[in-house]
């Protein structure tokens, strides 16, 4: 049972209790992940919990702009890919240079 912090003082920050529970699952993802705590001492030990103190304390809130976070992300992920199939190719261009010495 979660007594603190209460749903009451949650739903002051966050305007419905489904975006609650999104952004309280999506931050205790981030954490459970290595993401950097916003604050420095926790009552809870689970993620779950870390992440909704984090909410009450206003220091994690939900991205106003979803689409923009979106496409920042899709941007940095294609520019993965295309660095690796880069190295790949070098790696490639290495070794055929070398099997001809």
């Amino acid at each position: 049972m979660m007594l603190k912090p209460s749903i009451d003082s949650l739903l002051n920050q966050v305007n419905s209790k489904y975006s609650l529970v999104i952004l309280a699952s999506k931050r205790a993802h981030e954490l459970d992940a290595g993401a950097q705590a916003t604050l420095e001492k926790f009552d809870s030990v689970k993620s779950v919990g870390q992440a909704l103190e984090e909410i009450d304390a206003e220091t994690v809130v939900v991205d106003p702009h979803p689409e923009v976070k979106r496409a920042r992300l899709k941007l940095e992920a294609e520019e993965q890919k295309a660095k690796k199939e880069l190295e790949q190719k070098d790696l490639e261009k290495r070794i055929k240079q070398e099997q001809k010495l």
